[in-house]
């Protein structure tokens, strides 16, 4: 079979399977021919022995025949069952793959990482579609499964949001609920025309390392999360007008305010992961 990235066997092979392209489940598929391998060496930093992969939305397989070179197992998550007999084929010479009909967001992955990689190191490295990009990051995230690293590649916007600094104009509620659990870099960008059909907008592949242990320690992460989910709700207002516009008392929040040793007039962009931690404790 020709490379899966040529896209005129790309065609030929949806064509013959009656597939059409989903805009309602973001699907783009990959024809750049460098991509898929750059995102396969980069995924498993830091493992020097057999590990496997939790790969989510393999759409015809570009990246999963990648992935199956280089990992000991390829555990593949695929919603759509329209693109389960075109797997079927693309990945007939890939013995360590298990292709998996269902939704990634309601699965149990970590018992399907248990079945199916047993006790091999893990990482996640995806081509993830735009829509749901950041659920599906922080679903992985707060179940805390047993995973090394995520590589994924993602909307230029959403890629440079979700590794921006924490306290600078480009962090948001999700630049710093993804910095509280993995340390985030971008490796290199994707240009719109590396996919088919091509998106509008240029993507970026990025990795997050997960953390051994939170930057800060906190007595309730719900509390903390949805007190930056609030502070970033009214971003242009003051950290304490958004507060209370999301339902907190004014005094309380004037009194937690003070007693984390932030300015009255701080707005969300500008704090860091530790004074967001402060000020969760404060409200205690």
């Amino acid at each position: 079979m020709a490379a899966l990235t040529d896209i005129g066997t790309m065609r030929d092979i949806l064509t013959r399977h009656g597939f059409s392209f989903s805009k309602a489940l973001g699907q783009n598929f990959l024809v750049n021919p460098s991509v898929c391998p750059r995102m396969a060496e980069a995924c498993h930093p830091d493992i020097d022995g057999p590990f496997a992969v939790l790969e989510i939305g393999p759409g015809l397989g570009v990246l999963t025949k990648e992935l199956s070179r280089v990992a000991q197992k390829v555990i593949t998550v695929e919603l759509d069952d329209r693109l389960l007999p075109v797997l079927d084929e693309t990945l007939a010479d890939c013995d360590n793959v298990t292709v998996i009909h269902g939704d990634a967001m309601k699965l149990d992955l970590a018992s399907l990482l248990k079945e199916h990689a047993g006790d091999l190191p893990v990482v996640v490295c995806a081509n993830l579609p735009y829509y749901i990009t950041s659920p599906i990051l922080m679903n992985l995230l707060e179940s805390r499964l047993p995973i090394h690293c995520i590589t994924v590649l993602v909307q230029k916007e959403a890629a440079q949001r979700l590794c921006a600094a924490p306290g600078t104009r480009e962090c948001g509620s999700v630049t710093l609920a993804v910095n509280y659990f993995a340390e985030a870099e971008i490796l290199f960008p994707v240009s719109r025309g590396s996919f088919l059909p091509a998106p509008k907008v240029d993507s970026s592949v990025i990795r997050l390392r997960l953390r051994q242990e939170p930057p800060c320690t906190v007595r309730d992460e719900a509390l903390l999360f949805r007190l930056i989910h609030a502070a970033f709700g009214q971003r242009r207002k003051t950290l304490a007008n958004s507060l209370c516009g999301a339902g907190y008392q004014k005094p309380q929040v004037t009194e937690a305010i003070a007693a984390a040793g932030l300015s009255p007039t701080a707005r969300a962009e500008e704090l860091t992961m530790a004074q967001f931690a402060a000020l969760a404790e404060s409200f205690l």
